[in-house]
Parts: structure tokens; sequence; C-alpha cells
């Protein structure tokens, strides 16, 4: 039996509605359009394209967002795009919007449609590497072995396999002093400025021990070929248009990569696809699995076998498991996990390494709660 269209739709509309709570907190504009689009059923019934994992407002903002900039890129300049700060636009939402939006979906119905059906929320967020940098600094310290290989499940575009070459700056909150700046060996590489809430931070981030990631490698769904300009331009897309920051740090991070010629695999299996990397490892580096926002789009039963899988390598093949999720999700595989100041705070992330605790078993810390995107970082012990 069909779904009911205008049930779908209310649901939808419902989806938008619930994102403009948070969504006025980073970003006017986008909370401006949810709102619009929260009472428009057929503009919200465009997400219906997408598989039901993937019905969230971010993808209906990036295909819409690729379409506009497609567009600019062709010389056109349509009038939604005087509200776009990442095509030039200066114009703050206005009774106007509205009327803007409805237009460009009815001129671009059919290429919006098409870019949800197909497309994903790949954001590929460098600014997670200011946790996951001293969480590995720390893990060297625990284990006494600098050697690292390093596998990112859901890499998107494999931008995070570049964590140690990227720039770092960690504030303390409370007084606005740089606390620490570790160097990186790359001239070029974007700065990521991360806030240590409380400054309870400082001894985590000062850590003199350096990683060396002597193998690394991504696997995804859909990995993103940074050699590919329309792929590309779509993870652009995937950014908050008002934040110049983010987009020029993903443009220097690509920038490198395309450098690097880090291996990301297709893959439809993650599960087995961790097993089989594992047999590449050399027997005297540490192999760490590392996954950032990317369970959250697992249905029930395959987000069990992977985490059954996971910690069954953590217990027996010696794998160090950095689980960077929602801190929610992430309590439903660890059901000891403490809770932490920071788990109500919009878009926390909890940041979770599993390893052998050397009796067969598994030794799990709660290094970090954080900001979806590395903006601030709260150290939990």
């Amino acid at each position: 039996m069909n779904a009911d269209p205008d049930s779908t739709s209310a649901r939808l509309q419902q989806r938008f509605a619930d994102f403009v709570q948070h969504a006025a907190l980073d970003d006017p504009l986008y909370a401006a359009l949810a709102a619009a689009v929260s009472v428009h059923p057929g503009w919200a019934a465009l997400l219906a394209a997408a598989p039901a994992n993937q019905q969230l407002p971010m993808l209906w903002f990036a295909a819409l967002q690729d379409r506009l900039l497609e567009r600019v890129e062709a010389g056109e300049r349509p009038p939604l795009a005087r509200y776009y700060a990442s095509v030039g636009g200066t114009r703050p939402p206005d009774a106007a919007l509205a009327a803007h939006l409805g237009a460009f979906i009815e001129a671009n119905h059919a290429e919006l449609r098409a870019r949800i059906a197909t497309g994903s929320t790949q954001t590929n967020e460098i600014g997670r590497c200011a946790v996951l940098w001293p969480v590995l600094q720390w893990l060297v310290e625990a284990t006494g072995n600098t050697r690292i290989a390093l596998l990112d499940v859901g890499c998107s575009a494999g931008l995070n396999l570049g964590v140690d070459r990227w720039r770092y700056r960690f504030v303390d909150d409370a007084s606005g002093a740089t606390v620490a700046t570790p160097p990186s060996r790359d001239a070029g590489a974007p700065e990521i400025a991360c806030r240590l809430l409380a400054g309870a931070c400082g001894d985590f981030v000062r850590s003199g021990a350096v990683p060396d990631i002597v193998t690394r490698a991504g696997i995804d769904l859909k990995p993103v070929a940074v050699d590919d300009a329309r792929a590309v331009r779509w993870l652009r897309a995937c950014l908050w248009p008002h934040d110049a920051e983010r987009r020029q740090r993903f443009d220097a991070a690509v920038a490198i990569a395309r450098t690097q010629h880090w291996p990301l695999h297709a893959v439809t299996d993650a599960a087995a696809a961790i097993v089989d990397w594992l047999q590449g490892v050399p027997p005297d580096v540490t192999p760490v699995v590392f996954n950032s926002w990317v369970l959250t789009y697992f249905d029930a039963p395959l987000l069990r076998r992977h985490v059954e899988t996971v910690l069954d390598l953590v217990a027996r093949r010696g794998v160090a498991w950095i689980s960077a999720e929602n801190p929610r999700l992430s309590r439903s595989f660890w059901p000891g996990k403490p809770a932490s100041a920071a788990d109500d705070r919009p878009n926390a992330t909890a940041w979770m390494l599993a390893r052998p605790d050397g009796q067969g078993g598994i030794a799990w810390r709660l290094a970090a709660t954080s900001h979806a995107h590395g903006r601030w970082m709260l150290c939990e012990g």
C-alpha cells in the first residue's frame, strides 16, 4: 500500500519546522528557509525522493545550494542568490525570500528532485580533527606505540585522513587565551580553531606525543573523488552558506588532499570492509577505526551488526575504535557511557574510545564531548 501523500508531506513539513529550532542558532538564512518550507507541502514533498534515512532538511538545503552554485558558475544570477553569502550575496532574510525561493523551486524542480534522490549529506567536516588529533595523541601515550593505521568509516572525500597535516589552535573559552598550537608539516594547511570549555582541556591538547600514521584509507558507500569538480561542489553545497571560514578551510583541505591521493574505497558492507582492511595492517601498527556522524544513518539491524563486528575486533584483534556520534546514539552501544555536562548542547558529539583491556575484553573511555564541527570541546577524563 502506498503512503498517503498528504501524511508524507505533513511529516516532512514537521521536520523543517523542527529544524528551525536549532538552525536559528547557526544560520538565520537556513532558519528562514526552513520556516518557509514548513508551510508549503509541495516544497517539503521534494524530500520524499530521498531514501528514508536521508530525508533530512540538510539534504534539501544541499540540493538547493548545489543547483544555485551551478547556475552562478554558468554566469546566471537568480534573485535567490542575493541571500547566499557563499555566492557573494549580502541580503538578509526578509519578506521577499519565500517568493524568490518559490520561483527558484518552480524553475529548477526536476534538477532539485534529482539531486535529492541521488545525493547524501557528506560534509566531511575537518573541524572534527581538532578533537580527533588529541584523541590519537592520547592513544599513542596509552599504548606506547606511535605507529598507527587509520581507517575512516564514512569518509566522504577522505579529508579527515589528513588529521596530522592540519594546523590547530586551542583557545580557553573562559579567558580567550590560546592554550596550544600544535605544529603542522604544511605551510598552506588550514587552521582549525577549537574552544576549550571551562579551560579543562589544557593537558589534553598539550600532549607531546606525535602519532605516525603509516597507512590510511577511507571507506564509504559513495566516496567523493577530490579531483571531481562536480562532486567537490556538492560537498561545498553541504556547508552552511554563511560560514566563510568553513568554506576556506574546506578548499584548502581539498587542495592538499589532491596532492596526497589517499585511498578511498566504495563499499556496501562497512563491517566486512573493516575486516578486510585489517588483513593488510602490519603487526607492529595500532589499527584505528574512526567514524564521525555516520552511524546515525544506519538502520537498527545494520547498526547492531556493525557495532558487534567492531567490538569483536577490538577484543580479539587489537583494534582501537574512535567513535564520534550523537551522545544518545553512543549510549545505545555503550550503555555505561558517563553523562556529560555538554550532552544537551546543540550538536553535541560524544567522542568514545574503545580499546583492548589486555584481558580479552574492552576498555572504554569517554575522551571528550564536542560540537559536531569541532567548534568547542569539553574533555571528559
